[in-house]
């Protein structure tokens, strides 16, 4: 007989003996394993126990180090940024973060109507279920059976030398091979399904929390889009207008034909602007709809961005610690958790497994005197069964090995992509208001150029060619102050997502 052998006897008869006088059964199982001579086996055989059961096979779990600095960035791009917060992200809820009550109603569309979001939940409820499942293995399973057999033995094998015929009749209430959880295997599988309904809550948590930013975004995007097809039109409606008077002056010949054909390509330029602009705005609205699950009433529309009321700022803190708390990297936590579980079930594999099957009910030869009195019957059959060479055990061992270090690094990554998604919007909060100061700028200084070049051409000093130029200058900045305002907007919504708001 082995060590591991004499390690595992001994261990155990020492966890029986204990607990004799609460289980009989264990009592049972305490006199039959064997006593050792007091010899040179037993000593070592001792201190292998010892060392055994002074040690758990389940690994400690220890919050990894976060692979990424303490602070958020500092330079010139985070100069003006905020890091100092009274509330974090997580507890500031959306009602309370978006203050236009149209966005507000669009969101709660889409947080009862998105498709995503319900299969996340849908995932959680599964998790749930599996979880229950694997917790229901520490528990006996008890079934009522029914049984009928009959048989016929020949005469060369029947005990009286002659053919024989013979019924059965069962009803038993019993336990059908129920493993004892004693080292603790069953207990590592239910913690292992709980981390995983844990990690697939905090997925939900996390898909809401993307669904809700995705559609503020999108609206915000339409916003935008609507204020530029409004500026496309108004341009077009200027162009064509300026056109009309154009070709009157070159009825007259106070023109060229030359000035005239530039100025009408200008109008066609406008035109198909307007048209790239209607098609945005068809696909901004295509987007929202299937985010929100349902057709977007007509009353939410936003106008433009001038009529969506600001959403409210926030700050990270001064640490980056915050970013422990994001759904999605809790949820690799939890899923690094569940992999210690994990080995420690795969460690305790190499352990006895006991199991019980017992039965207590009534037989009979007659199904008449299946109730009679005497009839009763019962069964117990213990079972301990000690793995002794199986390399799947090995292998399955080294598998959670591996799982575990594929999760860690997956925790650690999702903690790095987090960083790297407040440091890019903490980097657009500290330069886009300045970008939207300069673009105002340039508007104004390419608006007086606009005017002192049709002042030039009204009087005959300079061509049109001038005034056109500074025509597409202005719409292209017009455009570009459009584009930043939506960006500093959807830009406090991405803070306020990727620091785990929105709950």
């Amino acid at each position: 007989m082995n060590l591991l052998s004499i390690t595992t006897r001994v261990c155990a008869g020492h966890r029986l003996a204990s607990h004799a006088r609460a289980n009989p059964f264990r009592r049972i199982l305490a006199r039959r394993l064997p006593r050792f001579d007091r010899g040179k086996a037993l000593l070592p055989a001792v201190l292998v126990v010892l060392l055994f059961c002074g040690c758990t096979l389940t690994p400690d779990y220890t919050r990894p180090d976060a692979p990424v600095p303490g602070v958020w960035p500092t330079g010139a791009a985070y100069g003006e940024a905020k890091t100092d917060a009274a509330t974090t992200a997580t507890e500031i809820p959306w009602q309370s973060f978006f203050n236009d009550g149209r966005l507000q109603e669009v969101i709660a569309l889409a947080l009862r109507q998105n498709r995503d979001l319900r299969l996340a939940s849908l995932n959680v409820e599964r998790a749930q279920a599996l979880y229950r499942i694997q917790r229901a293995e520490l528990f006996p399973s008890v079934n009522a059976v029914g049984s009928m057999s009959k048989s016929r033995t020949p005469a060369d094998l029947s005990s009286t030398g002659s053919a024989m015929t013979s019924e059965r009749y069962d009803v038993n209430l019993g336990i059908a091979s129920w493993e004892i959880d004693f080292f603790g295997r069953l207990r590592n599988l239910k913690d292992r399904a709980l981390e995983e309904y844990l990690a697939t809550e905090q997925a939900q948590k996390s898909a809401q929390i993307l669904l809700i930013g995705a559609v503020a975004n999108s609206y915000l995007a339409l916003a935008a889009d609507q204020e530029a097809l409004q500026l496309a039109t108004d341009t077009l409606a200027t162009h064509e207008e300026s056109y009309r008077l154009t070709q009157r002056r070159r009825e007259v010949g106070m023109i060229s034909e030359l000035d005239l054909g530039r100025l009408r390509s200008q109008v066609e330029a406008a035109r198909g602007e307007r048209a790239r602009s209607e098609q945005l705005v068809a696909l901004d609205k295509n987007a929202l709809q299937l985010l929100i699950g349902t057709n977007l009433p007509a009353h939410l529309l936003p106008a433009d961005l001038a009529t969506v009321a600001p959403v409210r700022q926030v700050a990270p803190g001064l640490s980056s610690e915050v970013l422990l708390n994001r759904p999605d990297v809790l949820a690799a936590e939890h899923r690094l958790k569940g992999a210690a579980a994990n080995i420690g079930a795969a460690r305790k594999a190499f352990l006895p497994r006991i199991s019980l099957t017992s039965a207590l009910g009534t037989a009979s030869a007659d199904l008449s005197g299946l109730f009679a009195s005497g009839s009763g019957a019962w069964s117990f059959a213990p079972v301990v069964a000690l793995p002794i060479f199986d390399a799947r055990t090995w292998s399955a061992y080294a598998v959670t090995k591996v799982d575990r270090e594929i999760l860690l690094a997956q925790y650690e990554k999702a903690i790095q992509t987090a960083f790297r998604e407040v440091a890019d919007a903490l980097a657009v909060q500290g330069t886009v208001g300045r970008q939207i100061q300069a673009q105002q700028a340039l508007i104004e200084a390419i608006e007086g150029t606009y005017r002192f070049s049709k002042l030039r051409y009204d009087r005959g000093i300079d061509s049109y060619l001038s005034v056109l130029d500074a025509q597409r200058s202005l719409y292209a900045a017009q455009q570009g102050l459009n584009a930043l305002r939506f960006l500093e907007a959807a830009n406090r919504v991405t803070l306020y997502k990727v620091l785990g708001g929105g709950r």
